[in-house]
């Protein structure tokens, strides 16, 4: 047995059914290292995730770490090995208390084995200090903080067990440029006292910011291991996607379109005291970008657009026209009706336990109702259509959701607001912890919907891409519209600039 090794998986075979998540595949990180695992959804890595956090085993092949073969049938004996995890679909119980997410199962216990409650408590508001999240109260419920600041409690709950190796699903997905800063510290603290990192991502730039090594998997095999520095992003995504991508972004083409008149506009909006007094301009055949820090408005004003949320004052305009969303029905039923694409796809994008197909068709199922008997012939068709425009498998049609990986729900969340036939597509973050390839395919899905006319509004933590695919820019700072970027001014420096300086 090779002791140098942390992690050692060899010749790992796990199937669900017909399908086989991992063939044969293998996968080595070095004691004290930080290691990508790297490949498109559904290549493998949350299945390898899962095997070394205990909550699946192999079908075949073997496992070890630290030197000695383990066999985790459980979480616990995961931890007694000295793993942990901090996942991307986080673990955390949204009506407990950070503290006592925090402490779980390693609460301090008295007579009985009762809970030391205020010990309890006193000890998670030593953790959030010493990990830099005094801001957070050890007493908030979970269900009340930002996405961002879970994922932050999600990873130092794994940080508080102690671990000798940590796995890092998808860390930075919603996090900010300042949380990945307070991330690297986390890291570069443990891993000053040996411990290892696999960390999944899809972001080479984090990739060759954080991980001295990567390895590549592809339909369920290990396709390749490398130091970070001796291989280029281009031989990566080749390797992840099997394929040569000529561009990671697609061409901003310009649409030709003869209105004037603005196919959404928001007037002086005011919401929740977060919104104020916001002004937008959204053109009929552009995509238009949201640039925003954490926080900042940008999440209550996509909800008020979509009418998700009560607007206290001004006006919103939709060709023209104002409009007033009281709710998502008022959305979808407006002159022209947007689609919404939530940050948390999960909990707030679908159904999980629902097929595919029947999440794509919830939106508009009157349009296939007669009578109030629904044309299933007439909607399968149309399912059918949507999915394979997003090239989501046919077996989305009549499979639960969450038998897909992140990148595929992705997929069929875009695919039920493709049937609505909308004109104004919203998509906050829709490139969340989702793959190379995929995020290609979104772009070029959002660039060809311009083209032909239609509209989006566009947020994402990755102001890489915001300059890349958007044809203009908008800089909100505390609730409003501080800067509109364009042309040659629509740089990745003055946009972060206008961020961090309005």
């Amino acid at each position: 047995m090779t002791t140098d090794l942390a992690i050692d998986l060899s010749k790992v075979t796990k199937r669900f059914g017909a399908t086989v998540a991992l063939d044969g595949a293998s996968f080595r990180v070095k004691r004290g290292a930080v290691h990508a695992l790297l490949g498109e959804n559904g290549a493998g890595k949350s299945t390898t995730v899962k095997l070394l956090s205990g909550l699946m085993q192999p079908d075949s092949g073997s496992i070890a770490v630290m030197g000695r073969d383990v066999s985790m049938k459980n979480p616990m004996d995961a931890h007694r090995a000295g793993v942990q995890t901090a996942f991307q679909e986080m673990t955390l119980v949204r009506d407990l208390t950070v503290a006592q997410n925090l402490m779980m199962s390693y609460e301090p216990t008295g007579w009985f084995g009762r809970i030391k409650k205020r010990e309890s408590q006193r000890m998670a508001a030593e953790w959030l200090e010493r990990l830099e999240l005094d801001d957070v109260r050890p007493g908030a419920y979970i269900r009340d903080l930002a996405l961002p600041v879970r994922q932050k409690i999600e990873i130092a709950k794994a940080i508080v067990r102690g671990p000798q190796v940590l796995l890092l699903d998808e860390p930075t997905s919603a996090l900010s440029g300042r949380d990945v800063a307070w991330l690297a510290r986390r890291i570069d603290e443990m891993k000053s006292r040996g411990v290892t990192f696999v960390f999944i991502s899809h972001r080479m730039q984090e990739v060759r910011e954080f991980c001295d090594s990567l390895t590549v998997y592809r339909n369920g095999k290990d396709v390749g291991a490398f130091d970070t520095a001796s291989i280029s992003d281009d031989q990566v995504i080749r390797l992840v996607i099997g394929r040569s991508m000529e561009a990671k972004y697609p061409p901003k083409v310009p649409a030709h379109i003869k209105s004037d008149v603005p196919a959404m506009e928001a007037r002086g909006i005011k919401v929740d005291g977060v919104v104020s007094d916001f002004n937008l301009t959204l053109k009929a055949g552009e995509v238009h970008g949201i640039a925003a820090l954490q926080g900042m408005g940008q999440r209550e004003l996509f909800e008020a657009l979509f009418g998700a949320e009560f607007i206290d004052d001004g006006e919103i305009l939709i060709d023209g026209n104002p409009v007033t969303l009281t709710s998502t029905a008022d959305s979808l039923k407006a002159g022209v009706s947007t689609s919404f694409l939530p940050e948390d796809r999960k909990t707030e994008g679908l159904l999980l336990r629902l097929p595919g197909g029947e999440n794509v068709s919830l939106p508009v199922i009157e349009r296939f109702t007669r009578f109030g008997l629904i044309d299933r012939k007439r909607e399968q068709a149309a399912i059918k259509r949507a999915l394979a425009q997003m090239e989501v498998n046919p077996r989305a049609v009549y499979k639960p959701c969450l038998s897909f990986s992140g990148g595929n729900q992705q997929k069929i969340a875009m695919a039920k607001w493709l049937l609505t036939q909308s004109r104004v597509w919203l998509m906050f973050d829709p490139t969340r912890g989702i793959d190379v390839g995929t995020k290609h395919q979104i772009f070029v899905l959002m660039r060809a919907f311009a083209a032909a006319g239609g509209s989006v509004l566009f947020y994402s933590t990755d102001v890489p891409e915001l300059v890349n695919v958007c044809d203009r820019v908008s800089v909100v700072y505390r609730g409003r519209n501080v800067a509109e970027l364009e042309g040659d001014a629509l740089t990745e420096e003055n946009v972060m600039r206008k961020m961090l300086a309005s």
